[in-house]
């Protein structure tokens, strides 16, 4: 309300007014002048100052880590699998349990954890998160045995889950719209991408001229900087700001969620090792249905027959472009992240290159994804958005068409391989901070650690679906190229250079295309005359 002054305050007393004046009883004068001296003491009391510019560039910095810390470890561990299987003595079949166990936990618990940012405080699931990563990181390269090494990976997911929505969280409600917000959505949207890359360089160095462990002693040491800086960086939140309760916290939507979840992931991890023939990843596949079914119709009850708060409400997705949205991150992750696989594969197995070589043909990934987290920093607020995911996902899309195509394998890596990377990296970093910034927008306030949680979880899911269909259909090229089972294909060893091998990689390739180019269509449809999607609301 606006200040009034002792002249506009008489009028609105209830004094009579006659000939021109005001009668008024020493009460009301009391009144006046009370009122007087509270709006010249609102007038000098100034608002607080806000976070200076350097504090709220390190506040970015630190959220963007547990993105980048999130992948770089994820894809560190996958360059030295072999590595890590020799010296634990895993078998070739099970040693993708070594990134599985970590995708798993973090991809099932990410609806819970962000609920509970939500509810308790961003900052304090942010910082033990952060806190557990760091502790089991380190504990990693101390255990001796398969079993325990996979575990405290799935450990080290769990904390990952907690702090990567949570900084989503952090940011949609520091950051009103506005291009403030466009460049700490675009920096954190470049964490992912660039700690994919930046995790193919670290594993390569490592695994080529250090031990093994000290790849994730260096993630230790990383994730414990973010923990510090979220403790020192990450403001407390308001003295008056509400403090949720257990009972704010849909424990059995959570359940729901987690363990169906938790079910799918493991079935379509495992159906490629143990055949999708084998009854047991049928009935798994089933139960996780039923489970998310369930789950929906849940939810749909505490919103419309109850008072209580749903985990996630079943009303957000009747936005057609918010549900599309989540489609596209599903497709669109699981091109992207297939892209990654399947070209290390093409460079390792059937080139037969080195871990270092390898990692050399990635570096044009991080150079280029910086240089267009900057630029779609400024595009946000000038372009529609349905132009730059079309872009995003087409780029993409022909990335892995570069692949699939039968170009000869000893044409010049600059032909078709640097073109390819840099395409990836345009579509990475220009989809997932549009993405972001489209579900920030979309939600209100004290949903924005969940809406952060709900879009990794959708990528993940489009992850593990999208590999299970690619690597199945490469095997089944190569099992009707070598005539033998998928089963026998799954468990050998093939040569560098094998042709059928070789088929199988361009298979898995156009399959990542067509999840590509649904992704692009999808845009068409529900973005179309869509607007800027970081102009100010």
């Amino acid at each position: 309300m606006e200040p009034e002054t002792g002249a506009l305050a008489l009028k609105d007393l209830n004094g009579r007014k006659e000939d021109g004046a005001v009668r008024k009883t020493p009460q009301d004068a009391f009144e006046v002048q009370e009122r007087d001296e509270e709006a010249v003491q609102g007038l000098n009391t100034s608002s607080p100052p806000g976070p200076s510019r350097a504090r709220l560039i390190a506040l970015v910095l630190t959220c963007t880590g547990a993105a980048f810390m999130n992948t770089l470890g994820v894809q560190a561990a996958v360059i030295v699998l072999p590595t890590i299987g020799t010296a634990l003595d895993i078998p070739d079949s099970r040693q993708q349990w070594i990134v599985s166990a970590y995708s798993l936990t973090f991809g099932c618990f990410l609806l819970l954890w962000g609920r509970l940012a939500d509810v308790y405080g961003k900052r304090l699931i942010f910082i033990w998160g952060s806190a557990w990563v760091t502790a089991t990181t380190i504990a990693l390269p101390f255990i001796p045995n398969e079993i325990g090494f996979d575990i405290f990976r799935g450990l080290q997911g769990l904390g990952a889950a907690a702090n990567v929505p949570t900084a989503i969280g952090i940011l949609g409600t520091t950051f009103p719209p506005g291009r403030a917000k466009n460049y700490a959505f675009s920096c954190y949207g470049a964490g992912a991408p660039l700690g994919s890359i930046f995790g193919n360089l670290l594993g390569g160095v490592v695994a080529q001229w250090v031990n093994w462990r000290w790849i994730f002693w260096i993630l230790g040491i990383l994730a414990g900087i973010i923990t510090i800086a979220g403790y020192i960086i990450i403001p407390l939140p308001p003295v008056s700001s509400t403090v949720g309760t257990k009972a704010s916290i849909d424990w059995i939507g959570g359940t729901l969620i987690t363990l169906g979840l938790l079910a799918l992931l493991f079935a379509l991890t495992e159906g490629n090792v143990v055949g999708w023939s084998t009854p047991w990843i049928s009935v798994l596949i089933v139960i996780s249905i039923a489970l998310v079914a369930i789950f929906v119709a849940w939810q749909w009850y505490l919103e419309k027959k109850t008072t209580r708060k749903p985990l996630m409400k079943v009303s957000i997705w009747k936005n057609v472009r918010f549900s599309a949205a989540m489609l596209i991150m599903t497709l669109f992750f699981a091109a992207f992240n297939n892209y990654l696989i399947f070209a290390t594969y093409f460079y390792q197995q059937y080139l037969g290159l080195s871990v270092i070589q390898t990692t050399l043909r990635f570096i044009p990934t991080g150079v280029v994804g910086i240089i267009v987290a900057f630029i779609t920093a400024q595009l946000l607020s000038r372009v529609r958005g349905s132009f730059i995911l079309m872009f995003g996902t087409l780029s993409v899309g022909i990335a892995c068409l570069l692949f699939a195509v039968p170009i000869h394998p000893n044409t010049t890596y600059w032909a078709y391989g640097f073109p390819a990377m840099c395409l990836a990296v345009f579509g990475a970093d220009t989809v997932y901070p549009s993405l972001t910034l489209f579900t920030a927008h979309s939600l209100p306030q004290e949903d924005q650690a969940l809406g952060g949680a709900l879009i990794n979880a959708v990528g993940q899911v489009g992850r593990a679906i999208g590999l299970a269909i690619s690597t199945a259909a490469e095997l089944a090229i190569i099992a009707q190229r070598k005539g033998e089972s998928v089963e026998v294909v799954g468990n050998a060893h093939l040569a560098p250079r094998d042709l059928a091998l070789l088929d199988g990689l361009r298979v898995a390739e156009w399959v990542n295309f067509g999840l590509a180019i649904a992704a692009f269509a999808i845009v068409l449809y529900a973005f179309r005359g869509s607007e800027k999607l970081g102009q100010k609301g």
